[in-house]
């Protein structure tokens, strides 16, 4: 079963309460999104480490429902 874009965004604002979070379909298809997500938590945590920290959100959806993600992570104030 797909996820929809707001199940992505709720299990992402889960792990990052108070931050921004958009998600949109790439394809049409469900599967390979881009996820954009400004926090705070991000502050001093390098691109790596960000990315992680948002697969952890996800986590066994990657790689199941979701197969492709393309993630903006920032701290905010930063471009």
């Amino acid at each position: 079963m797909m996820l929809s874009l707001e199940d992505v965004e709720k299990k992402v604002l889960a792990r990052f309460p108070g931050g921004q979070v958009s998600v949109k379909d790439m394809t049409g298809g469900g599967d390979h999104l881009e996820i954009t997500v400004v926090s705070e938590l991000f502050e001093g945590v390098n691109r790596i480490g960000r990315h992680r920290m948002v697969y952890e959100a996800l986590g066994t959806a990657v790689g199941a429902e979701i197969h492709a993600a393309k993630l903006v992570t920032r701290a905010p104030g930063e471009l």
